[in-house]
């Protein structure tokens, strides 16, 4: 099986709240965007939350409002094995560096997680004094979840 690299944060100094997926979709990989699937709810639902229309923007529109926003994104895995695109399906995975992030991003105070599979970092972060919040998968498996009750979730935990 071959070593799949995920993406580069999207984060500059302004950065108060990152937000951590596991690893990127196949998708989102052969696009090189964050959260490309088409039926990610992603995009929405942080457009929902910032008034703006990020899932008619271009990819660095997207960017740009992120930032300015004060919004970082990134996964919690830097590498892994994976056939498809399911969290269950990730073999061998390798994390990123949240020590030198800590050092790095230095105005990140809250870290939000993507799902549950992402959210098994909470500890590691939290330890390195990150609040961390666990809120519901936008990816189209978490059927579980609809739309409205996601984005109250998300609006709770990235509203400042």
């Amino acid at each position: 099986m071959t070593v799949l690299r995920g993406l580069a944060p999207i984060i500059d100094p302004r950065a108060e709240v990152l937000i951590l997926g596991s690893f990127p979709s196949i998708a989102s990989l052969a696009a090189q965007q964050y959260y490309a699937h088409k039926q990610n709810q992603f995009w929405k639902i942080l457009g929902a939350i910032l008034a703006q229309p990020l899932v008619e923007m271009n990819y660095a529109a997207r960017q740009e409002a992120v930032k300015t926003a004060g919004f970082a994104i990134w996964d919690v895995y830097a590498a892994c094995e994976r056939m498809g695109s399911l969290d269950s399906a990730i073999r061998n995975p390798v994390p990123n560096d949240f020590a030198a992030l800590k050092k790095s991003a230095l105005a990140v105070r809250r870290i939000c997680f993507n799902g549950q599979t992402p959210g098994k970092f909470a500890p590691v972060v939290a330890a390195l004094g990150y609040e961390t919040r666990i809120l519901p998968s936008t990816s189209p498996a978490n059927a579980s979840w609809n739309f409205e009750n996601k984005l109250a979730a998300w609006r709770e935990a990235l509203v400042r």
